[in-house]
């Protein structure tokens, strides 16, 4: 077992842990790391706690020291300088007419590197921006190319829920979403009504998929027969979250609501549902 530490680098992101050495370290509280890129300063929001060697990735970082007050303004004036280099990485690339769009700057804590993050439809040719970029700001650049999701991650927005998108408030990862979680759900197949901002699948749609999945385990398709207190019937239609199934009966011809549970206790052999 190992005494670790889960840090935050940004609003939303990833949780890395580190090795609190003998900090007393509470959630909340700002500390100073050694990541694999330098120097940086992130945030606890995972207490000390201990965790198993599978769910660490070995060696473990060290916590260098809890922050200070100047540390703070030195994370403020990196935000400040960041902006402007947004402003003039921005400019250096309509000047070289470059296929790309910059998206974020970032300088790491000690300065040792600035990052510039941008999105583009295939491969871009930027070492002459590169150049441009090192002889301003006379340190390491890096240039890192993201995709749409992450773009949505990092500027924000307002999701179709009308609510600020989850991935930019609390989603540290994103989970593989597929059309196939839009159909078991029983929602509108069009592009328009099942994207987000990214122009990708919304990621809540995920967020149900589970429950759906072992509700549809359980519950026989539309066009099944089955039993009812009130004769056999074919499914027609069901509120799979609910576990009501709408049923049209044979004789007379009516349409009724019945719960699963109705269905499960008039059925022989409930897992075995028979088809038409």
């Amino acid at each position: 077992m190992y005494n670790v530490v889960g840090v935050r680098f940004k609003k939303a992101g990833k949780i890395y842990y580190f090795d609190p050495v003998d900090f007393i370290l509470e959630k909340d509280d700002y500390v100073i790391v050694e990541t694999a890129r330098g120097v940086e300063y992130g945030k606890v929001v995972v207490p000390i706690k201990q965790v198993g060697e599978h769910d660490v990735v070995l060696p473990l970082k060290q916590v260098v020291r809890p922050s200070t007050e100047k540390d703070r303004i030195q994370v403020d004036e990196n935000r400040l300088e960041s902006a402007q280099a947004l402003a003039l990485g921005t400019e250096k690339i309509l000047e070289r007419e470059l296929e790309m769009k910059l998206v974020d700057v970032e300088y790491t804590f000690d300065r040792n590197k600035i990052i510039f993050y941008f999105t583009a439809e295939g491969r871009v040719d930027f070492r002459d921006l590169v150049k441009d970029l090192a002889s301003v700001f006379r340190t390491r650049i890096e240039l890192r190319q993201i995709g749409v999701r992450d773009e949505a991650k990092m500027l924000g927005g307002i999701g179709p829920c009308g609510r600020m998108l989850c991935c930019s408030t609390f989603l540290g990862d994103f989970e593989p979403v597929s059309i196939k979680m839009a159909k078991d759900q029983n929602l509108s197949l069009n592009p328009s009504k099942i994207s987000g901002l990214c122009g990708r699948l919304m990621c809540c749609l995920k967020y149900e998929n589970d429950e759906y999945e072992m509700a549809r385990e359980q519950m026989p398709d539309i066009g099944d027969r089955v039993e009812t207190p009130d004769g056999l019937g074919k499914v027609v239609s069901m509120n799979i979250l609910e576990r009501v199934l709408r049923i049209e009966l044979n004789d007379p011809h009516r349409v009724l609501d019945y719960t699963l549970e109705e269905i499960i206790n008039h059925t022989e052999n409930p897992v075995q549902w028979s088809g038409q």
